[in-house]
């Protein structure tokens, strides 16, 4: 058995990609990675921003798309849920063979609307609406204004991918969401809540990238002996927090009726800092009920030298010891997570308009031709 079917078969983790671009549809490349044990797919606007505008691949439908006068954000649409299908038929299997824990393919809402709920709203239904697969999960960015969106989706039974999390407080307030709308779509007495599934995207070694820079700043021996260890720390305390919510007499009653609880899935945990393990995100988080997903370095990584043990919870006694020492030295993990949450939505925000403007030039010389 290989290691990332390992991961999920003895360690209750589902190793999914990072990744999604035309080429892995034609060439068969996806369906080889799922036969290897990868279990489900994420993507989002940086992702697609590299893969339209890094290879010739999707040349062809723009040209046929481009030739009618719409807005090209429709184009950009067309050519994405194209990819978000291929990807969909490509799972299908393991959604059947996982009775619906795995499989699942994600595709983020217009990465602007982070910070208008109604429109984020609307964003994600419509999705829902348009694409009408069974293993699809639309993105929501955890921001204050993404929570009544995911309560409001999941009273609807549609399954949800929280992303863009940086801290324990909003994690808090992201699971509370998730079980304050299977709440409400329990009213239903006919609601099927075990077709509803939902993970929640904790950003991991961007954790570590701001917090080693602020470690550095204050330059104490204390302080540097911190470094490396913030993000990972953070993940342990989250799968904590996880365990804590998703028990009890509260969620029991939602477990009767068939709910499932919503996965801590770890995402960027491709290692950034070159002295860190490139396995560091990995083997630092794995345990049951969980999701890593997988940058192809990383996932190579892993499947040649990846160590299989229970972690995510191993040593909660160091976790919480090492989560104080950072408020110790004096780094401020919510003014951390208050950063990265800005900078991640507009990094997203970035690569949209950055691709949305090089298509624009591009259907304007096709139509000048």
């Amino acid at each position: 058995m290989n290691r990332l079917t390992a991961l999920s078969q003895q360690f209750g983790q589902s190793p999914w990609l990072d990744n999604l671009k035309r080429s892995y549809l034609t060439s068969g490349e996806l369906s080889a990675i799922r036969d290897r044990g990868i279990r489900g797919l994420t993507s989002n606007p940086s992702i697609f921003q590299k893969a339209i505008q890094g290879s010739p691949d999707y040349d062809e439908q723009f040209r046929d798309l481009a030739v009618e006068e719409h807005p090209v954000i429709d184009d950009y649409w067309a050519m994405v849920l194209a990819d978000i299908h291929g990807a969909c038929d490509v799972f299908s299997r393991v959604y059947d063979e996982s009775d619906a824990l795995d499989g699942y393919v994600s595709v983020e809402v217009d990465p602007g609307l982070a910070h208008d709920g109604p429109g984020t709203e609307a964003a994600a239904r419509h999705l829902h609406q348009r694409l009408r697969r069974r293993n699809l999960m639309v993105k929501i960015p955890a921001t204050v204004e993404g929570l009544a969106p995911i309560r409001q989706m999941i009273t609807e039974g549609r399954s949800i991918n929280v992303t863009l999390i940086f801290s324990l407080q909003r994690y808090q307030a992201v699971m509370d969401a998730y079980i304050d709308g299977l709440e409400a779509l329990a009213a239903d007495p006919d609601a099927d809540l075990s077709r509803v599934a939902s993970v929640a995207s904790f950003f991991i070694s961007r954790v570590d990238v701001e917090v080693d820079r602020r470690l550095e700043a204050i330059g104490t021996p204390e302080a540097l002996a911190l470094r490396g260890k913030a993000a990972s720390v953070q993940g342990q305390l989250a799968y904590e927090q996880f365990n804590r919510t998703f028990s009890g007499r509260r969620w029991d009653a939602l477990a009767a009726r068939g709910a499932r609880v919503q996965r801590p899935l770890w995402a960027s945990t491709g290692t950034k800092n070159p002295e860190y393990s490139d396995v560091l995100y990995v083997d630092g988080l794995i345990g049951p009920h969980t999701v890593n997903t997988l940058p192809e370095p990383t996932l190579e990584a892993f499947a040649d030298h990846g160590t299989l043990a229970r972690t995510v919870d191993a040593d909660m006694g160091a976790a919480h010891a090492v989560w104080q020492e950072l408020a110790d030295v004096g780094v401020d993990m919510d003014e951390v997570a208050t950063q990265l949450e800005h900078e991640g939505v507009d990094a997203f925000i970035k690569s949209f308009d950055e691709l949305i403007a090089a298509l624009e030039t591009k259907a304007a010389e096709l139509r000048a031709s």
